[in-house]
């Protein structure tokens, strides 16, 4: 598993820089700032857990259990529905897909408290 969280990772770092630059360049011009902002603060969050993916995977190496994985499919699932649903929106205008957002923000959070709590009860690195 900890391979998938490393690959997960990596992709979406890279998929992560390519949406910033495609914002930088190709949609400057072509959407409002409030659109164009939404877009990168999309692609800042799945940068922030693209690296999120890369430290599961890392983790799920020394502290294997429940909590460790299931942060990484957390971190996944917010990508998808925070990011996701804000590159919708920036490149729709369909402001009902902004609804979605904060379900992505609470995945989230839910991955960084699973984390945690997998390190908290990981017991000693092996």
């Amino acid at each position: 598993m900890d391979r998938a969280f490393a690959l997960a990772g990596s992709l979406s770092a890279f998929l992560a820089v390519a949406a910033g630059a495609f914002g930088a360049h190709a949609l400057r011009a072509r959407l409002p700032p409030e659109m164009l902002a939404a877009f990168e603060t999309g692609a800042r969050y799945q940068m922030y857990h693209a690296l999120a993916l890369l430290a599961v995977a890392w983790a799920a190496t020394r502290w294997p259990g429940f909590s460790v994985r299931a942060a990484g499919w957390l971190f996944i699932g917010g990508t998808v529905v925070f990011s996701g649903s804000l590159y919708l929106l920036a490149l729709t205008g369909a402001r009902w897909i902004g609804a979605l957002t904060p379900l992505g923000g609470l995945l989230f959070l839910g991955g960084w408290i699973a984390l945690a709590a997998g390190l908290a009860k990981g017991g000693p690195p092996s």
